[in-house]
């Protein structure tokens, strides 16, 4: 099979169930976006050194691919992809809950930053609210779409991606930088 198919030389592309629509439809937006975390997260497991946390970002990755199948069959009524497994939310607070406790309490808020995989996962963070934004945009305007346990997911994950970022500078001992409201940093 050849990487390239010439089918989207004119700006259309294909959804899940043989939809065309342009390449700036809202669907389109946001596997894009689902796309880019996804990648962002590679790049983290690569500097990442915790085997637990590889595995736990491995599933996300997966998850990811899953949620992505979802919203491009959103416009068709195909049966070639599964529900979304409400169980995958639940699994994200527990990490949640998980990672924080290992995390000083926050006073302030921080600037993305730190390290390799801090920064990166940081990165993921950003994308996955666009993505976020862009999913509701999608829902509101085709109303026949159920995707509302993406849009959770998509919440938990971007908070989890925050605990993440912030538990892999401690692990690589980069400090979090405070924002400092109004002023200039003396550094």
């Amino acid at each position: 099979m050849k990487i390239y198919t010439k089918t989207g030389d004119q700006g259309e592309t294909g959804l899940i169930g043989g939809i065309r629509v342009s390449k700036s439809h809202s669907a389109i937006k946001v596997c894009g976006s689902i796309d880019e975390i996804n990648s962002f997260i590679g790049l983290a497991r690569v500097e990442n050194r915790s085997e637990s946390l590889n595995l736990l970002l491995t599933q996300i990755q997966h998850d990811l691919f899953d949620l992505g199948s979802r919203v491009a069959a959103c416009l068709s009524n195909s049966d070639r992809i599964p529900n979304f497994p409400s169980e995958r939310v639940a699994e994200l607070e527990k990490a949640i809950d998980q990672y924080d406790e290992e995390l000083a309490p926050l006073k302030a808020f921080i600037l993305p930053s730190g390290g390799r995989t801090g920064s990166t996962l940081h990165l993921a963070r950003s994308v996955c609210r666009r993505a976020e934004r862009q999913l509701v945009e999608l829902i509101d305007s085709h109303k026949e779409t159920e995707l509302s346990l993406e849009l959770i997911y998509l919440n938990r994950l971007s908070d989890l991606l925050f605990v993440l970022a912030r538990y892999t500078n401690q692990l690589d001992q980069c400090p979090e930088t405070e924002w400092n409201v109004g002023r200039k940093d003396k550094s």
